[in-house]
């Protein structure tokens, strides 16, 4: 088996020194140096990665490695060492389906500008669903997981530049977010009040929650009392590790929301229909930590359901097609149009900071569209005849 070792080079720069075993043709021990930038645990990961791959025989030479395999082998690396579950299946999907089928065959030493370019071109015109276009976006996100393996391929000085860093992803248009108006709102609420998803949708709208917040919430965390409930947790779904519960999506996700009055009706309304199954079944009462919104039994319940459920619903009673998503957004731009300050708002979202809330939301604290304040006023007014 390989051995290695690490040496400081610089403050943020290691010398990893590995044995090869013996030239079969000349019997002198071979010994392979690689300078990594980072961490020193960024570095003992990629010793580890360079001595498993050569005991597996998989080690080949910078210069004919490939983006294929340097990017699969990248995303390991990088999983392991600082990507959420979540983030790492997206960006493993991004490199399966629109980097690896493009530039996967290229060397990673010889890829160019030119070739990145001709990338976003080939993918905008034909790297969709069956061959179609795909969005900007889509491509955008692309771009920078390439930019970002390429970089840390720059800092172990496997390439001398980054040609993801010279080209530019395409531009988004800016689309404006999409919300529901006043009256979609009343008359989501009124498709919505039989349905199995109602409370969630009330809470949804009263508190801009994301999905995998409000299905990670539990009744310890709601004071219906006091009307308000804290944001403690999350629930994330990936096909590698399936349900998990983590903390929220940033250190202000932990947060106490105020709720309206139409909203604490909601959840008391909500609370009793599942003590009363829960009686009728024998199970007894609800312990703090049981999930508002999960299984009869209190458990955790797929944040998927929820989505499908509102598509469902609202494709079969009339509802605006918009994402579960737009439920936080018309949140958010009821407090803008009524005059919050973006810090207020972005506190009450959960976000890293006032910045990314005028990033997502500026052409509304720009419009301060009169309607979204009356969208609000009708899901807190819920409880009214």
């Amino acid at each position: 088996m390989s051995s290695g070792n690490i040496t400081r080079r610089g403050k943020n720069s290691w010398r990893l020194k590995f044995d090869l075993g013996r030239d079969p043709a000349t019997g002198e021990r071979l010994t392979r140096f690689v300078t990594v930038r980072g961490t020193k645990k960024e570095a003992q990961a990629e010793l580890t990665r360079l001595l498993a791959a050569h005991d597996a025989g998989t080690m080949v030479e910078p210069s004919k490695l490939a983006i294929a395999d340097y990017m699969r082998a990248w995303i390991d690396t990088a999983e392991t060492l600082s990507l959420a579950p979540k983030t790492a299946e997206r960006y493993r999907q991004l490199i399966e389906r629109q980097i690896v089928p493009h530039l996967g065959a290229h060397a990673l030493q010889k890829l160019k500008a030119a070739h990145v370019a001709d990338w976003h071109a080939k993918l905008l015109r034909a790297g969709g669903h069956e061959g179609g276009p795909l969005a900007p976006r889509t491509v955008g996100h692309a771009h920078r997981v390439l930019h970002k393996g390429l970089a840390d391929a720059l800092r172990r000085e496997l390439l001398t530049r980054n040609p993801a860093a010279i080209v530019a992803p395409p531009k988004v248009a800016a689309d404006e977010v999409k919300i529901l108006e006043a009256e979609q709102v009343k008359a989501a609420l009124a498709a919505m009040r039989e349905t199995v998803i109602y409370p969630q949708v009330v809470v949804l709208l009263a508190t801009g929650m994301r999905r995998g917040e409000l299905m990670g919430l539990q009744w310890g965390d709601v004071d219906l009392d006091a009307g308000k409930l804290r944001v403690e947790r999350a629930v994330e779904k990936t096909k590698a590790q399936g349900l998990r519960i983590k903390a929220p999506k940033t250190r202000h996700g932990r947060r106490t929301i105020t709720l309206p009055a139409g909203a604490v009706a909601v959840l008391r309304e909500h609370r009793k229909a599942q003590l009363e199954t829960r009686m009728a079944l024998g199970i007894g009462k609800l312990p703090s930590d049981a999930f508002v919104f999960g299984t009869v039994d209190g458990q955790v319940r797929d944040p998927d359901r929820i989505t499908q459920d509102w598509k469902r619903f609202a494709a079969a009673r009339g509802v605006p097609k918009v994402t579960l998503q737009a439920l936080r957004h018309s949140h958010a731009s009821a407090l803008i149009a009524s005059g919050t300050d973006p810090v207020t708002v972005s506190r009450r979202l959960g976000h890293g900071s006032p910045v990314v809330t005028m990033s997502v939301y500026a052409h509304l604290f720009d419009r301060g569209d009169d309607g979204a304040a009356r969208a609000i006023d009708a899901a807190m007014s819920i409880g009214e005849s």
